[in-house]
């Protein structure tokens, strides 16, 4: 998929794009299976914290981040040799989701240089009323600024950029229909609130990063995978593919080509 020039020039104007629809409907339907998967396999979880560190054992996990579609987005963006940083999906269920405080990835993240790309899949169709990502448009031109600890409300992350940096009324809620991505900058602030409403909100976010930027702590390279290209030496350790074996992953179709 080759975004249209105007899709380029918002994300360097604004620091977001939306795309509608990009992945099929059958792989949406599976990666909604995944969730319910997780969501038995790891009881002791809120849903909100299906973290990168389960991706290493989990094939379908990487078959959906290794898909076709979402590479050739990313590489519009970070060039053709792909690795996957991190992934982790935050699903807010019906009534109790929590939100996610304005922030800027960027700010938690331990790679040189601070080049990366997110994409956002809607796992389910994300709304105003379901607490769909929001953005404020031009803060990616703005430096990593510190987050602040704030524990005084359930939230995802716990940590949230200065207010100061906040203008709410200029904020752009992205609703999206499941299977539609988003992308957006390392810098730019961004956030979204919680999920008062009967449906369930789903969105995975995944990290790409060219082969070129080091991560330099070794827990977060545990998550990370060679994608696409080729590794550039003495820059990152990758994980090898892990494998499919039934009954102990979720079945999924074209599981026999992770053995």
């Amino acid at each position: 998929m080759n975004l249209p020039e105007s899709l380029n020039e918002q994300y360097e104007r604004d620091g977001y794009v939306k795309l509608p629809k990009v992945l099929d409907d059958n792989l949406v339907k599976e990666a909604k299976a995944h969730l319910d998967w997780l969501t038995r396999k790891h009881p002791e979880l809120r849903p909100e914290q299906f973290h990168a560190g389960l991706v290493k054992n989990d094939p379908f996990w990487l078959r959906l981040v290794s898909d076709d579609r979402l590479l050739d987005i990313a590489e519009q963006f970070i060039g053709s040799d792909i690795a996957l940083f991190a992934s982790h999906y935050i699903c807010k269920s019906p009534f109790d989701g929590q939100p996610v405080l304005w922030h800027q990835d960027g700010a938690f993240w331990p790679l040189e240089p601070m080049q990366v790309v997110t994409l956002w899949l809607a796992v389910d169709d994300s709304t105003t009323e379901n607490g769909c990502l929001r953005v404020l448009p031009g803060t990616h031109k703005m430096d990593l600024k510190g987050m602040n600890k704030r524990d005084d409300i359930a939230n995802v992350l716990e940590y949230e950029v200065d207010p100061a940096y906040v203008d709410e009324s200029r904020a752009v809620d992205i609703e999206l229909q499941a299977g539609g991505v988003s992308i957006h900058h390392p810098n730019i602030i961004h956030g979204s609130k919680a999920n008062h409403s009967p449906n369930r909100r789903c969105g995975l976010t995944i990290r790409y990063i060219p082969t070129t930027t080091k991560i330099k702590t070794e827990d977060a390279s545990k998550s990370a995978f060679l994608l696409r290209g080729k590794i550039v030496p003495g820059i990152n350790e990758y994980m090898p593919r892990p494998q499919y074996s039934a009954g102990e992953h979720m079945y999924f179709q074209g599981c026999e080509n992770w053995k």
